[in-house]
């Protein structure tokens, strides 16, 4: 539970990051927080299964886990970004 919420909270922090550093690929700040909350879940269970490592919490697990849900939520909002960046606009 407890890797569950800093997965979370790694991937929002990624995708605010993400959607602040470029500007002109921002989907916005609720897309940005969205996107990031949801890759940041998807990518630390992958990290989780990728590194074997069930429940237990240790260092390396846990510096994993912040890792790639970091980089799941920035990469998800920077994709998001850019799709709405080629939507035409209205």
């Amino acid at each position: 539970m407890l890797q569950t919420f800093i997965n979370l909270v790694s991937g929002l922090a990624g995708g605010n990051i993400a959607g602040s550093v470029a500007k002109q690929y921002s989907p916005g700040i609720l897309i940005s927080s969205l996107c990031g909350l949801v890759g940041g879940g998807l990518g630390g269970a992958w990290i989780r299964s990728f590194m074997n490592s069930g429940n237990n919490m240790n260092a390396g697990t846990i510096l994993g886990g912040i890792a790639g849900s970091f980089v799941s939520g920035a990469l998800l909002t920077a994709i998001a970004g850019f799709v709405k960046s080629k939507m035409p606009d209205k």
